[in-house]
């Protein structure tokens, strides 16, 4: 098999769990065994993690409301996935965060994730 485009789509964390839980019964239905386990296991993990508390709408004004800040496709799902709660956090998910944003834009960012990205019994 040939990768024809490697980055033709980005998948959050959420949209995985949410098709994981679309096909839940069908594989177990055509016997694959392995696939249903493996399914399972990625479910359980991604249910523990910040999405499981995401919604499609939440992400989306995240999205919005962080346009101003320029950050790449890639650097915008990390903030999904792992929402930032400093600014050590910040500097691990983007590139060149020191010379790209200010300390101002920086707590922004993390104000605009903690409201869009997380719930109170994440915290």
């Amino acid at each position: 098999m040939e990768v024809i485009n490697p980055n033709a789509a980005l998948l959050s964390n959420y949209e995985v769990m949410e098709a994981l839980r679309t096909i839940g019964d069908t594989k177990k239905k055509q016997g694959l065994r392995n696939l249903a386990t493996i399914s399972y296991e990625t479910l359980r993990f991604l249910e523990e993690g910040p999405c499981r508390t995401q919604t499609k709408q939440n992400i989306l004004q995240f999205m919005q409301a962080i346009k101003p800040f320029n950050l790449t496709k890639s650097e915008c799902l990390m903030l999904v996935n792992d929402p930032p709660s400093s600014a050590l956090h910040i500097q691990l998910q983007i590139e060149d965060s020191e010379e790209r944003l200010t300390e101002d834009q920086v707590n922004e960012v993390i104000r605009i994730a903690q409201q869009w990205l997380v719930t109170s019994d994440d915290e």
